[in-house]
């Protein structure tokens, strides 16, 4: 099977313009699939804007609402998947959400966050309650978490168990928190043997200062791209034939003793 080409698009578009960010995710998908890529990953909230405050809750839409078809337009025009984050709207509740849309335009996978950071989150938006969510693009299992999710280990050893190969992670990380970055998703992508793509907001925004730092790492806990403080556009490959191996040779997942386990839960 060949490597899936993955984008990561490290930007905060245009906070509280989903049209400027729609026009951003556009360019951004062409330059894309020009460089080959079948799959776009923009950051955490990318449809709207993260400190959008107040207005949160007017930005905010259906998962089949106006952004998501204008989302899919993308996708087939450009012929490409894409991964976005956006404000869900669901009766009376919000939801920190994620969608993925195939290249023809249909939706492949819905993720609301279940892990909420900080008082901002946790004032408008309702915990999501699935934990593990996954789609089939290319022959690659891809599984879906928001920013804080991955710094539980137990919602990524949830998903390497349920089979996920390249975990997709929109996040908002802030400063004083790049080790994140840095350090644990790597560590994560190695003790759990995936590749994650996570794909950071970068600069001031609100109160907020985005650390940017957005890269795809590997099962063997090795770093195959990665981005600096600013806007970038980030090309990477995940080869199911490397993750095998890191598979064979670093046998945690076969290792494991559930029997140990159950005081986690």
């Amino acid at each position: 099977m060949p490597p899936l080409r993955t984008a990561l698009l490290q930007s905060s578009g245009r906070p509280g313009s989903v049209a400027g960010n729609l026009a951003t995710l556009d360019e951004a998908a062409g330059r894309a699939a020009a460089a080959g890529a079948r799959l776009l990953v923009c950051p955490e909230l990318f449809l709207t804007g993260y400190a959008v405050g107040d207005a949160l809750p007017d930005l905010a839409e259906p998962a089949d609402g106006p952004g998501a078809k204008a989302v899919a337009d993308i996708c087939v025009r450009h012929g490409l998947a894409v991964h976005y984050g956006y404000p869900e709207r669901a009766g009376a509740a919000l939801f920190n959400a994620a969608q993925l849309i195939g290249p023809e335009g249909e939706v492949l996978a819905a993720y609301r966050k279940t892990h909420l950071f900080g008082a901002f989150e946790q004032k408008w938006f309702t915990p999501g309650e699935l934990p593990v969510v996954q789609a089939e693009l290319d022959g690659v299992r891809i599984g879906l978490l928001i920013c804080y999710d991955v710094e539980f280990p137990e919602n990524v050893r949830a998903h390497a168990l349920a089979g996920t190969e390249l975990l997709l992670v929109p996040t908002a990380l802030m400063h004083p928190y790049p080790f994140v970055a840095e350090s644990v998703v790597p560590v994560r992508a190695f003790e759990s043997q995936m590749y994650i793509a996570y794909v950071n907001r970068t600069g001031a925004e609100g109160e907020f200062e985005f650390t940017g730092l957005s890269c795809l790492a590997a099962p063997d806990g090795a770093v195959r791209t990665r981005a600096g403080r600013g806007e970038e556009l980030l090309i990477g490959e995940v080869d199911p034939a490397l993750l095998s191996a890191s598979r064979t040779a670093n046998p945690y997942l076969r290792d494991r003793l559930p029997g140990l386990y159950g005081s986690l839960v």
